[in-house]
C-alpha cells in the first residue's frame, strides 16, 4: 500500500462524485484561480505564506 492509505479511503477518493464531475467536465483551472475553487483554503494559505518565515533564509541573510 502506497504512503500507509486504507484500501476504502483509496477507493473513496476515486469515486467522488465532485472529481468525477470535475474530471469530465475539463476544469483545470490555472494558478492562481484557488480563491474560486475553494475560497476558506486561499485565505487560510494567503495569510499563513505571509506571516511564516524559514528561519535558516534569515540566519543567511544575517551572515551575508
Amino acid at each position: 500500500m502506497d504512503s500507509g492509505r486504507q484500501p476504502k479511503k483509496r477507493i473513496a477518493v476515486r469515486t467522488s462524485i465532485k472529481r468525477q464531475i470535475v474530471h469530465r467536465a475539463g476544469l483545470k483551472m490555472p494558478r492562481g484561480y484557488g480563491w474560486l475553487r475553494n475560497p476558506k483554503r486561499a485565505a487560510y494559505n494567503k495569510v499563513y505564506n505571509k506571516t511564516t518565515f524559514d528561519i535558516f533564509k534569515v540566519i543567511s541573510k544575517l551572515f551575508k
